[in-house]
């Protein structure tokens, strides 16, 4: 078979330190419904982001159902953007609430040991870590918001989102989560000509600056232009759970 072939069969590649993670699949597939998280986020999420953790360990095996029907229902070459984008930020959402769950009580995910490398997430024929999720895949697709949609189970990161990401409503949903984290002033806070950031902004400033400066990528979301002349500096960063207390 040549090497044509393959790419029309989807066997894509990023080939990221020394090891290959497949983005796409068989060639023509169904999108998997996100129906299940919807149901799951929207009962144990509140509108802040914080998570029941206590009751959503009753409902393990419906959280499992789900990383289970998206494992059997990888991304294939014929699925849009979008589509692309709402599988994996829901099933990064939903395996990170699994690993808290599964180690429930605990303080901050930083307490479990090696949180964000375990391959341990089944995409197809594929055994995923978080970091491969977040680092050799969606990072990838050329969208920075990504980082706001993305949670990380602690009150620093953007809060969870009590809803499931969806292809129809996905463009509307990134500058929600946008505008709703760059304003949230326990995460980044304006004063004079000065800006507090979050440290995702430091941690990940390559992908917000690409063609533009930090200033400029952010300016939209604000109400009041921050000037030229804008000094930044970075808020500590709270890792605690974002249980809901």
């Amino acid at each position: 078979m040549n090497s044509v072939l393959h790419i029309v069969l989807g066997l894509i590649l990023i080939c990221c330190g020394g090891k290959s993670v497949k983005i796409e699949h068989q060639e023509t597939s169904t999108p998997p419904s996100h129906t299940l998280w919807n149901t799951l986020v929207q009962q144990y999420v509140d509108e802040d982001g914080n998570v029941d953790y206590g009751g959503l360990q009753k409902e393990v095996s419906r959280l499992d159902a789900y990383l289970g029907e998206l494992s059997t229902n990888p991304p294939a070459t014929s699925w849009s953007k979008n589509e692309k984008l709402a599988y994996y930020i829901n099933l990064y959402n939903a395996g990170t609430v699994k690993l808290i769950v599964d180690h429930y009580p605990v303080e901050s995910i930083k307490d479990i040991p090696n949180r964000w490398d375990k391959e341990w997430i089944k995409v197809g024929s594929d055994v995923l870590s978080l970091n491969d999720i977040e680092h050799k895949i969606l990072r990838k697709m050329n969208e920075a918001r990504i980082h706001f949609a993305i949670n990380c189970a602690s009150y620093s990161c953007p809060k969870l989102l009590n809803s499931a990401f969806t292809a129809e409503n996905m463009e509307g949903q990134l500058h929600q989560a946008a505008l709703d984290f760059i304003n949230d002033p326990k995460r980044n806070q304006f004063e004079g000509n000065t800006a507090y950031l979050s440290k995702i902004f430091k941690w990940y400033k390559g992908d917000f600056t690409e063609n533009r400066s930090l200033r400029e990528y952010i300016d939209p979301y604000v109400d009041r232009s921050l000037p030229e002349d804008v000094k930044i500096e970075y808020l500590e960063y709270d890792w605690s759970l974002n249980d809901a207390r």
